[in-house]
């Protein structure tokens, strides 16, 4: 297993993310038609789409977090490793290792690519520290 170097940042910054402009469309049109429902997770996510960097679909490098990667990440924590695909509500399966990007923990994940960490709180306002151990990218025809 190659060996991660901590990629510090300041306390009160985020790290930056990468998205693709076809997952950037798919996320912003659920996340405002969820407005009047969620505001507050459609808020987070609209907050997490407009500080993104835009990259041509073939272009995302291939160790940041996009729909349909599978990641590996660790609570640091719990000290939790979770290995999950991040995918639309609709692609969700029972059973299956799978995450909503509509989700507050796969809104932390987006963008966000190998050995980094980012401040995200739990559902229940707790801190937490998710740290990205590696990302798998779908077979792209």
């Amino acid at each position: 297993m190659p060996v991660l170097e901590k990629k510090t940042k300041p306390a009160s910054r985020k790290p930056p993310i990468h998205i693709c402009e076809t997952d950037y469309d798919r996320i912003a049109d659920i996340a405002v038609r969820m407005e009047s429902n969620a505001p507050e997770l459609s808020s987070l996510i609209m907050d997490e789409l407009d500080r993104a960097r835009l990259h041509k679909d073939r272009t995302l490098p291939n160790d940041v977090v996009s729909l349909n990667s599978e990641v590996e990440f660790v609570d640091t924590v719990t000290n939790v490793r979770r290995r999950v695909r991040l995918v639309l509500p609709s692609d969700a399966r029972p059973g299956e290792a799978c995450i909503s990007v509509l989700t507050p923990v796969g809104a932390g994940l987006i963008g966000m690519s190998e050995g980094r960490e980012i401040d995200w709180p739990c559902p229940d306002g707790r801190p937490r520290v998710l740290r990205i151990l590696s990302v798998t990218q779908p077979a792209r025809g």
